[in-house]
């Protein structure tokens, strides 16, 4: 019998992913205990199921995997999520780029306008 590994994607609301739990032919997907293995069938059913039903524009609800590509995307992820660098990890020199750089207080001021070209121009208008 040929299995695939399946879960909920990760609850994020503001991308839509608004599901935490899902059953279907008697299988319990809680999206906090990660990859369920289930048959091909329930499989094939879980890879069209979207977080609001009935929403055709709604995201996806499941990763449906084979056992490599999950381990895959469980190797990406984690890299991913070690954003933060710690003191111990092998840190690159950040280089100052302040050659040619012209900041806001070595700008010159703007001509300001004298009170007669406005008086002037009232007259115009």
């Amino acid at each position: 019998m040929e299995t695939m590994l399946v879960r909920l994607k990760p609850y994020d609301q503001r991308i839509g992913h608004v599901l935490r739990r899902f059953t279907y032919a008697g299988v319990k997907i809680h999206e906090e205990r990660g990859w369920h293995r289930v048959t091909k069938q329930v499989a094939d059913y879980l890879r069209g199921v979207r977080q609001v039903a009935n929403d055709e524009y709604s995201p996806l609800a499941f990763d449906v995997c084979t056992d490599e590509e999950a381990k895959a995307l469980d190797t990406r992820e984690e890299v991913e999520s070690k954003v933060r660098k710690s003191a111990t990890d092998d840190v690159r020199l950040s280089p100052a780029r302040n050659e040619g750089v012209l900041t806001t207080a070595q700008l010159a001021e703007p001509p300001k306008a004298n009170s007669a070209d406005a008086k002037g121009r009232k007259d115009r208008g």
